[in-house]
């Protein structure tokens, strides 16, 4: 079976989204000046807060930087093969866990109202933040695609320092620094391969 029927005969959307948010799409290196506008982001987010995440206690914290001093805190933190990139993009979003993210579950998951407590220990409550908020991290960069953007997304920084210097209270813990908006001149390496299925996926 070719990519072409299992677009036409399984998937439920069509080739031109599958394209944009998977096939086509790339991670950007670089962008245009072009702002991207809190109306956009706001729309990226009401898109991906319905993903699932477990006992949906949605984790993800989402910090803007905006202004050119909030730039500047942040550009010192960055890989240095990223700052450049950094500091040209018109948004950049760092991601975070809310390890606090308990506090929100009676209102999340009405139904189950003690279910707080089952993430009273500190250890679980951060290993469960930091892994539904990854998730939440893919459904914001399919986000900003479905959006008609580019997003940069990066694990190269001091995450430490960015904690540190945005999270000072201990509360969020970054995963991710993401730069976004329209792609710019050579915005894009080489499509890199990919696995192929047989090499993933096996049957029991």
């Amino acid at each position: 079976m070719t990519v072409s029927d299992l677009t036409r005969d399984e998937l439920r959307i069509d080739p031109q989204s599958a394209d944009l948010l998977f096939r086509e799409a790339r991670s950007a290196n670089s962008f245009t000046d072009e702002p991207v506008s809190e109306e956009t982001v706001r729309e990226i987010y009401e898109l991906v807060k319905w993903a699932p995440t477990a006992f949906n206690q949605q984790p993800l914290r989402v910090v803007l930087s905006r202004t050119a001093e909030s730039r500047e805190r942040l550009l010192p933190l960055m890989a240095e093969g990223n700052r450049a990139k950094t500091a040209a993009a018109p948004l950049v979003a760092v991601l975070a866990a809310d390890t606090e993210f308990a506090e929100h579950l009676p209102r999340l998951v009405p139904h189950a109202p003690n279910v707080k407590d089952l993430f009273a220990d500190d250890e679980r409550r951060h290993t469960s933040a930091q892994f539904n908020a990854t998730l939440q991290v893919g459904y914001f960069l399919l986000g900003v695609r479905a959006a008609g953007l580019a997003a940069g997304p990066m694990t190269g920084f001091d995450k430490a320092g960015v904690d540190a210097e945005f999270f000072p209270d201990g509360r969020y813990r970054s995963l991710a620094v993401v730069n976004i908006g329209r792609p710019g001149e050579n915005a894009w390496r080489d499509r890199l391969p990919r696995l192929d299925y047989d090499e993933v996926v096996t049957s029991v």
